[in-house]
């Protein structure tokens, strides 16, 4: 809960990839809170009432993959709707004549992303999804020791720098809302 808090006010397609990461945690506990609570969250050493609000943070979601049925794949809506907003906001900013340097950006990262599109599942869901998902898969093999090819890597690269410019966009824009 407090790196999602965290990550969502400063990058928010970190905090999508985060919490692919969460859902993922979960289901490797088997939606287990008591599993979560011993065996995962003690690397982080919560204690007292941050312990407490974890655990409820993760029961929530348990609860939510539940009554969505997302237990074994996919996305909680809250999930849902932020990948929603950011593929909303990614084609505001590909129609802004003030915004060069995003479409410039991806131009480049096209090619991948068709290439990305071009397998199974990867057409039902929009660019931005298949962009978010490339970078979490990616970290995925990192976590495993696995090493990314030179290609995958130079494919990645224009992706990334992609996601990181929607994310600064996004929080520009909300910082622009504020003010």
């Amino acid at each position: 809960m407090f790196v999602a808090q965290k990550l969502r006010a400063q990058s928010i397609t970190g905090y999508v990839i985060y919490m692919f990461q969460v859902e993922d945690v979960i289901r490797a506990y088997a939606l287990d809170i008591d599993r979560i609570c011993q065996e995962y969250l003690p690397r982080f050493h919560y204690a007292g009432e941050q312990l407490r609000q974890e655990r409820e943070w993760y029961e929530a979601l348990i609860g939510m993959m539940r009554e969505e049925g997302v237990q074994q794949a996919g996305h909680v809506q809250v999930v849902r709707n932020t990948i929603t907003l950011l593929s909303d906001r990614h084609q505001e900013l590909l129609r802004d004549p003030k915004q060069p340097f995003y479409g410039a950006a991806y131009y480049k990262a096209l090619p991948f992303i068709v290439e990305l599109r071009a397998h199974g599942a990867a057409r039902e869901k929009g660019e931005i999804e298949n962009c978010l998902d490339a970078v979490y898969g990616a970290a995925l093999l990192r976590m495993q020791g696995r090493e990314l090819s030179a290609e995958t890597q130079q494919g990645l690269a224009p992706i990334t720098r992609l996601l990181e410019m929607l994310s600064e966009l996004y929080h520009a824009d909300d910082a622009e809302l504020e003010a």
